[in-house]
């Protein structure tokens, strides 16, 4: 990880100085201003002590967030780059550059409400995300209030979305949707688990061992699930699978887990 915040995902990290499949000048403005806020910073810190320390789960603080929103600008990178469409910007009238912006002010903030409390935690975030993009948005001057309200709307949409019963309806919040169930490396289990349980939640986490996102040959994103025993299966079929299901983007993304120890041969290869 950098000091900006990105991680390494397969090799890559979000960088203004590379070439990208979207338009970047409104992201690479936006991006060094949500690092920076001192009001953001607090939060991602705090939404970590009802998960973690009352609720002795696992970690929903600024590293996932971090890993979040850079692999959902990964994911939106190599859906870019196949024309798939993404219609939250659109259809508000907004432009193409406004979508990773979308995307990264949802990622960052899509957790926000566990300040109130872990359960229901989606629907506590969407009034204190507001206030701070009541805050944030104006201080660009791309935006005017007209915009800055169709902004705020589809950034909440998929802050919403990204773990309730309510189906996404843009390809922005999918993509949101997605890319908080990738965080699942080595314990890093979306599935809440208690420290030091011995259950099917706690096991399957700590059998992932690596997460790559890649162009698919098949469909234009492939995800592959390294795993080091066949547990890792409950994790990405009763979660990853789960939310691309109802994500709007499961023709476009193919999930492979591999079991990278031989001795197990209970599951070598399967695709979900």
């Amino acid at each position: 990880m950098d000091e900006s915040g990105s991680v390494d995902v397969e090799g890559r990290q979000y960088d203004p100085d590379d070439d990208h499949e979207f338009p970047t000048e409104r992201l690479d403005t936006v991006l060094p201003e949500i690092l920076s806020d001192p009001e953001i910073t607090a939060y991602l810190e705090a939404q970590n002590v009802n998960a973690v320390t009352r609720k002795e789960y696992n970690d929903h603080g600024p590293e996932h967030i971090k890993i979040v929103r850079n692999r959902a600008l990964r994911l939106y990178e190599l859906l870019k780059a196949n024309d798939i469409e993404f219609n939250g910007a659109t259809e508000q009238g907004l432009c193409d550059a406004d979508e990773p912006v979308i995307i990264a002010l949802a990622a960052t903030l899509h957790d926000v409400g566990h300040v109130v409390h872990r359960d229901r935690h989606p629907y506590y975030s969407i009034p204190l995300a507001a206030d701070i993009l009541d805050r944030l948005l104006p201080q660009f001057d791309f935006y005017d209030i007209e915009q800055q309200v169709r902004m705020k709307a589809e950034i909440l949409h998929a802050i919403l979305c990204h773990h309730t019963a309510e189906d996404p309806l843009t390809t922005e919040a999918g993509t949101i949707r997605v890319a908080d169930a990738l965080d699942m490396e080595r314990g890093r289990s979306r599935i809440p688990y208690k420290k030091g349980g011995r259950g099917i939640d706690t096991l399957s986490s700590q059998a992932i061992d690596r997460v790559s996102l890649k162009p698919g040959s098949e469909c234009p994103v492939l995800v592959k699930i390294e795993m080091i025993n066949a547990a890792g299966v409950y994790q990405v079929d009763n979660l990853l699978k789960a939310k691309l299901r109802d994500s709007g983007l499961q023709e476009h993304v193919r999930i492979v887990a591999v079991n990278t120890r031989s001795g197990d041969q209970l599951v070598e290869q399967i695709e979900l």
